[in-house]
């Protein structure tokens, strides 16, 4: 009987503590997620399609274009790039960025972080996501290079399923200030 009562208090305990979880679901994070991407979003001009002739409009005031239907990712381009300079599949680029968590935006940026001041640019192989440095960074950081010449500076809203694998599970946006390049 003893050993029955202690049984029954752990399960009563264990079921305590699951009730008492202040968790968030995955679709409550999602929503929450949705809500600072719009946020951000609401202080700024954005376009829900690419132009046709992919000629955008450039400069720090420029729209944000959605660059898929989901609404999982939106640039807006801050320099264009040399015409004609376009990536090709498995090529080498190397990248330098600054993102700011827009988790933390009340009308401002803060909180930036990134490889913008050092010496050491990040890199991925252009569309090959066989290769962890390619699907570590996710598939938002490499868009704007099917739209724009390798030596583009865009400004990307990348929500979590587009972002780095590693913080795909934090349902965490950001905003990143990207340039891309090559090394001979």
């Amino acid at each position: 009987m003893k050993k029955f009562s202690i049984f029954a208090f752990l399960i009563a305990a264990l079921a305590c503590l699951y009730a008492c979880d202040d968790s968030k679901s995955y679709a409550e994070l999602l929503s929450e997620e949705d809500m600072y991407v719009n946020n951000y979003l609401a202080d700024n001009t954005v376009v829900l399609d690419i132009p046709e002739d992919t000629v955008f409009v450039c400069g720090p005031d420029a729209p944000y274009y959605r660059l898929d239907e989901d609404g999982m990712l939106y640039m807006r381009v801050l320099n264009p790039g040399t015409p004609g300079n376009r990536v090709e599949y498995n090529e080498q680029i190397y990248f330098r960025y600054t993102r700011y968590p827009l988790a933390l935006y009340d009308g401002e940026l803060t909180g930036g972080e990134g490889n913008n001041l050092t010496l050491n640019p990040c890199k991925f192989r252009y569309g090959n996501f066989q290769i962890e440095s390619s699907y570590s960074w996710g598939y938002g950081v490499q868009m704007p290079l099917s739209l724009l010449p390798v030596d583009c500076e865009v400004m990307l809203v990348i929500k979590s399923q587009m972002g780095p694998s590693n913080e795909q599970a934090n349902v965490l946006p950001y905003l990143y200030t990207l340039t891309y390049e090559r090394r001979q």
